[in-house]
C-alpha cells in the first residue's frame, strides 16, 4: 500500500468536483520537486490513477535523478514527464498547457559580490519565464505559489493577516529578498494576465506540516520532529514566544488544486492555518504527540512588555470556497512523525 494513501484518500474525497475540470489537460509545473510541489503530484497521479483523467503533465527540475531516487512512483508515471531545466531559463515544451503551476522558489541566501541581489534575481526571473510561458502556450489559469512573506513584518497588534494588508517589507530590508521577490512575481502575474487574457491565481503560503517537509530546513516543526526522532532534546534557539500557525499537507494539496480550479483569478488567496500558537507550545504538542518523555530547551527569556511577533493568516477568503483544515495540528504531528520513522 502507497505509505500516502490515507492522505490522498483524504484529498480526493474534498476535491470531488476539481478532477473532472482537468480530465484530459495537459499540465505544466515549476518546482515539482519541493515540499509543496511534491505533493501536489502525489495527489494529481493519485487521482489519475482513480478517475483515469487523461491528464499530461510537464514537470521541470533541476535534478531529475535526486527526484526520482525520492519518488520513483511518481518519477515513472506515464502520466508525467520529467525534464531536466532550470525554472528562470528552461527551454518551452511544444503544445498547448491549459494549466500551469509556477511553484519553484528561490531557498533564501544571503547577498554577494556577485549576486549583489541572490534570491529576488532568480525568483523574479522564474517567474517572468514561466509567465512568457504561458502566455504563448494557450494557458488558461496559473497558478502561482507565492508567501505571507510578502505582507512583511506582521504587527504585533494585527492577530491574523488579512490579504488586503496594505503594508510590505521594507524597501531598506537587506534580509526581506524573499518577500520582495514574492511581492513582484505577484505583481506581474496580475499584469500578464491582464494583457493577455489568462486567469493569475495567487496562493500566499505560511507555514505547514506533513510528510515530504524537511526536518533539516529551518521549519520550527520540522526541527522539532527531528530533535524527537532523535531521542531530544527539543530546543526552541529564541524565546517561544512567536505565533505560528500549521496548515497539515493533505489539506494544503485540497486549497491549492480547490484555487486552482475555483478560485478567482487576481484576488489573492492566503493558504494556511489561523489557529495561532506560540512556538513554545508547537514544541509541547509535537512531545505530547510523540515522546512525552522527551525534553524541551527553550535558549531565550521572553522580554518584558515586549510583544510577541506574529505570522497568522486570515483565511476568511478560502473559506468563501469551502476550505478549512480537516486534519488538525496535533494529528498532523502524528503523521508526521510516523511516516519519518
Amino acid at each position: 500500500m502507497h505509505p500516502l494513501a490515507q492522505d490522498l484518500d483524504h484529498v480526493l474525497a474534498h476535491t470531488g468536483d476539481i478532477w473532472p475540470e482537468l480530465r484530459g489537460a495537459s499540465i505544466f509545473i515549476t518546482g515539482g520537486t519541493g515540499f509543496v510541489g511534491t505533493w501536489l503530484l502525489e495527489s494529481l497521479v493519485w487521482a489519475e490513477d482513480k478517475f483515469h483523467l487523461g491528464t499530461h503533465t510537464t514537470l521541470i527540475t533541476r535534478a531529475p535523478d535526486a527526484f526520482a531516487r525520492k519518488a520513483p512512483h511518481l518519477a515513472a508515471h506515464p502520466a508525467l514527464h520529467v525534464v531536466e531545466a532550470d525554472s528562470s531559463c528552461f527551454p518551452f515544451p511544444e503544445g498547448e498547457f491549459q494549466f500551469v503551476i509556477h511553484a519553484a522558489t528561490e531557498r533564501h541566501f544571503d547577498a554577494v559580490p556577485e549576486q549583489p541581489l541572490g534570491t529576488f534575481d532568480r525568483d523574479v526571473k522564474s517567474t517572468r519565464r514561466v509567465l512568457e510561458f504561458a502566455r504563448t502556450h494557450g494557458t488558461r489559469r496559473l497558478l502561482f505559489t507565492s508567501s505571507g512573506a510578502m505582507y512583511g513584518r506582521q504587527p504585533s497588534d494585527l492577530t491574523h493577516i488579512p490579504e488586503d494588508y496594505p503594508g510590505g517589507p521594507g524597501a531598506m530590508d537587506m534580509r526581506s529578498a524573499y518577500g520582495q521577490g514574492k511581492r513582484i512575481s505577484e505583481w506581474m502575474s496580475a499584469m500578464y494576465a491582464a494583457q493577455y487574457g489568462f486567469d493569475a491565481l495567487i496562493a500566499r503560503l505560511f507555514a505547514f506540516v506533513g510528510p515530504h517537509l524537511p526536518l533539516d530546513a529551518n521549519f520550527a516543526v520540522g526541527n522539532f520532529i527531528r530533535d524527537v526522532i532523535k531521542g531530544g532534546p527539543v530546543r526552541i534557539g529564541g524565546d517561544g514566544t512567536p505565533y505560528r500557525s500549521y496548515l497539515y499537507a493533505a489539506d494544503l494539496a485540497i486549497w491549492l488544486w480547490t484555487i486552482l480550479v475555483k478560485g478567482t483569478s487576481c484576488r489573492p488567496y492566503n493558504v494556511g492555518s489561523g489557529e495561532a500558537i506560540t512556538i513554545a507550545d508547537l514544541a509541547r504538542t509535537v512531545v505530547a504527540n510523540t515522546r512525552p518523555e522527551v525534553a524541551i530547551e527553550i535558549a531565550g527569556k521572553p522580554v518584558p512588555g515586549q510583544p510577541a511577533a506574529r505570522y497568522v493568516p486570515d483565511v476568511t477568503r478560502a473559506q468563501e470556497l469551502g476550505l478549512t483544515p480537516w486534519i488538525g495540528l496535533a494529528e498532523g504531528v502524528r503523521r508526521t512523525y510516523a511516516w519519518n520513522l
